[in-house]
């Protein structure tokens, strides 16, 4: 069935007046043209509402009500500096379209830091202003605009030429005025907005405020200057899961921006900055103030190492079903599946099916189980956290230098090991305190790396030349080292292990590099550590696109994708907090066949069904994660030939 838009394209007329001349771009509800206004000789843009798939039929009367609601609100700032300006919305064919103005030479703050590198903290700040100016504006007239990012902020040359001198905020697709009595145009249990970008108020269901846009805007500041985001994780799951539970990284490049963004991602909107504040906290950093006593200036930081003049970019138009039970669908080939549960109880996996742009799911934090005392949550958000969300983040931790209790220990008496660690090594981890990753924890072995169901296991190294340079560089360096694996596994994180000053040589100069189970161990090896044929005692260690010889309901070895196997593992998805382990037997392969379509990673749906595995312990803990699989609808071995 074909869109219920129009698939042509460059020479079409809109209603008779606007001919479209080539796409600028695509967004989450349909595509940006360039086109010639024939009644008034002059270019303009475009937005069409695009439906790209049948099963989006039913929520076209809520886009075309939110593409009339954007219009109306952008219309509504029509005027100002920062706002692109709408002139207009129309319907043709039976679908709106928003006229709006074409802003030559233009090129959105995404897109320049990922071709030229990170701004100058000055730069930044002086984009912050311009944004800022356009959401209070908004503010103002009861208008928030829900979607603050850097894809939504447009740079292009102002009226004296100076490239990017001009600063445009953009896209009110998804703004909503509370105030209004309007009505609101997405599911009560659907979150609107991009992933690492929401205020974590709006992560557990609060209302859009102008202290949730200050948020987003930190978020998108931090980007500018850090060249990443302050939650950039592997999945849009893992980056809501961090808004919310997790600090964001430190910063590097941030300079004197650095107490502005801290101060606008406090979790705590009561807390977080207002917007007056970031005005003359930003204002201070584009004109720094000179003290007259210290005679010091405001510390801008480095410049952008592609220099201080701007230049548009070439081109531009300017269970095992689990440990303790399997899910499989009644009636299936699989049937029920379950394996027996490890000590201490199994370990949950989470992912979600994720849309680009926009996130699409809600769903609840489970409460992890850890080694040491419950976590503790942050006390602003303890009330919230009741429904919150599941996921995977990045830590960092370093070893205390001070405390060698008179042995030159490779990693400090904090951590406690007197022998360096090696590659594959399992450890057990005791954190100080009531949170786990805070702080350093007390690092142990599990040579048996299984038996204790150990928390993690050393990944790689970073070799350095100095304790100050593993201090420095090594944190960042293992999150780079283990993001394959972590963007295999469903619930990890990673950790790196600093040497201290007086162990660096007994570390071998170098910093281990862990990957820890995120909310509880991991009951076995990772990765490359496991060896084929060896049974899951966990589905904590399954990893995507392991493919699996399933000899029981409660046995299933790791195999060759290139040899017969029964199931395949795609992906990782989560059920309900209301549903129980009984419910889910019959479920979560219906919930696999939605989330993690199998069709949608090349197998003929002909042939091939979506398969399950879940896990006793992840009802026990409420995470309720789902292992997806795909299999064969008759039950036959897979040989290897499949995409």
């Amino acid at each position: 069935m074909p869109s219920e838009s129009s698939t042509s394209g460059v020479g079409r007329v809109i209603a008779g007046r606007y001919l479209l001349l080539n796409r600028l771009g695509s967004g989450g509800m349909g595509h940006v043209w360039l086109a010639h206004d024939q009644r008034l000789a002059c270019e303009v843009a475009l937005k069409e509402i695009v439906f790209r798939d049948p099963a989006e039929a039913y929520e076209r009367e809520a886009r075309v009500a939110r593409a009339r609601a954007e219009a109306r609100h952008a219309a509504g700032l029509r005027g100002h500096p920062h706002v692109v300006t709408v002139h207009d919305v129309l319907e043709h064919e039976g679908l709106p379209w928003i006229v709006m103005e074409y802003v030559a030479g233009a090129v959105n703050l995404r897109d320049l830091i990922e071709q030229r590198g990170p701004l100058a903290p000055a730069e930044c700040a002086r984009i912050g202003l311009a944004v800022l100016d356009a959401l209070t504006a908004g503010h103002e007239r009861g208008v928030m605009h829900r979607d603050v990012k850097p894809a939504n902020i447009l740079l292009a040359p102002d009226r004296t030429g100076a490239p990017y001198g001009r600063v445009l905020l953009t896209d009110y697709g998804i703004s909503v005025q509370p105030d209004a009595g309007e009505t609101r145009y997405t599911l009560a249990s659907v979150l609107v907005g991009t992933s690492g970008y929401l205020a974590p108020e709006r992560a557990t269901g609060g209302a859009p405020t102008p202290a949730a846009d200050l948020f987003s805007l930190g978020c998108t500041l931090y980007y500018g200057v850090e060249g990443r985001g302050p939650f950039d994780r592997e999945s849009h799951l893992a980056e809501i899961t961090a808004v919310v539970m997790e600090e964001p990284r430190p910063t590097a490049r941030a300079g004197a921006l650095e107490p502005v963004l801290r101060a606008l991602l406090e979790k705590d909107p009561q807390r977080r900055m207002s917007a007056a504040q970031a005005e003359a906290a930003l204002s201070r950093i584009v004109t720094p103030e000179v003290d007259a006593y210290a005679r010091t200036q405001t510390d801008l930081g480095s410049q952008p190492h592609w220099g201080g003049a701007f230049r548009p970019p070439s081109g531009s138009p300017d269970g095992p079903h689990g440990p303790g039970s399997v899910t499989g669908q009644p009636g299936g080939p699989q049937g029920v599946r379950s394996l027996p549960e490890p000590p201490g109880g199994p370990q949950g996996l989470g992912s979600l099916a994720e849309q680009p742009g926009e996130l699409q799911g809600f769903v609840a934090w489970p409460g992890g189980r850890r080694r040491t005392r419950p976590r503790v949550l942050h006390a602003v958000l303890a009330g919230l956290l009741g429904l919150a969300l599941a996921g995977a983040g990045v830590w960092y931790a370093m070893a205390q230098e001070s405390e060698t209790d008179g042995t030159e220990r490779p990693y400090g008496a904090a951590v406690g090991l007197g022998d360096p660690l090696t590659g594959g090594d399992c450890v057990l981890a005791d954190w100080p305190g009531t949170a786990p990753f805070r702080g350093t924890p007390r690092l142990s072995l599990d040579p048996s790396c299984g038996a204790k169901a150990p928390d993690g296991q050393v990944m790689a190294f970073v070799a350095a030349a100095s304790a100050a340079q593993a201090r420095e560089e090594g944190p960042a360096a293992c999150e780079e080292r283990t993001e394959e694996i972590r963007g295999r596994l469903a619930d990890v994180r990673s950790f790196a292990v600093v040497p201290t000053e007086a162990g660096f040589e007994a570390a071998g100069r170098r910093t281990a590099c862990l990957v820890l189970g995120a909310h509880g161990p991991v009951y076995g090896p990772l990765g490359e550590h496991r060896k084929a044929g060896a049974a899951f005692a966990d589905t904590a260690t399954m990893q995507r696109r392991d493919c699996l010889d399933v000899r029981s309901h409660r046995d299933a070895r790791l195999v060759s994708c290139e040899g017969p196997h029964d199931e395949q593992v795609l992906g990782f998805t989560r059920l309900g907090a209301d549903v129980t382990l009984t419910e889910a037997r019959t479920e979560s392969d219906t919930a696999c066949a939605r989330e993690v379509p199998p069709r949608e990673y090349g197998f003929d749906p002909s042939v091939y069904t979506a398969g399950s595995w879940t896990s006793e312990g992840s009802w026990k803990n409420g995470t309720h994660f789902v292992v997806c699989t795909v299999r064969k609808q008759n039950g036959g071995t897979m040989e290897g030939d499949e995409p």
